[in-house]
């Protein structure tokens, strides 16, 4: 598990891919600080990985990224964290437009291709 306060070459993001799942990789963004931490099972260890380094539980989205997808299929805004009805998004989707394109901006910034 890693965070990027950085960048993160796509082909180290591919060899994550194929070490534990095959073709994704999980990670979960912080919106506030624009961190992104990958390289995990579960989309919670990121979660933690992050609240112990000063994230805020508000500002934490869980995702999939797809190394070998185009832009459009290279995040899948889809994990268990994301369920927060006090937040109004009742799935494991981020349904917040505004959020999801936040969070996308945040990965083209971290990851470089």
């Amino acid at each position: 598990m890693k965070i990027i306060s950085d960048t993160l070459p796509l082909f180290e993001l591919k060899q994550m891919a194929q070490a534990i799942f095959g073709n994704l990789v999980k990670a979960v963004v912080d919106t506030d600080r624009g961190l992104l931490a990958v390289d995990a099972e579960l989309h919670a260890d990121l979660e933690a990985l992050l609240l112990q380094n000063g994230s805020r539980q508000n500002n934490l989205w869980g995702i999939n990224l797809y190394p070998e997808e185009s832009d459009d299929q290279f995040i899948e805004y889809d994990s268990m964290i994301n369920v927060r009805p006090s937040q109004g998004n009742r799935s494991r989707s981020i349904e917040n437009e505004s959020t999801r394109s936040q969070i996308a901006d945040i990965v083209r910034m971290r990851i470089t291709r």
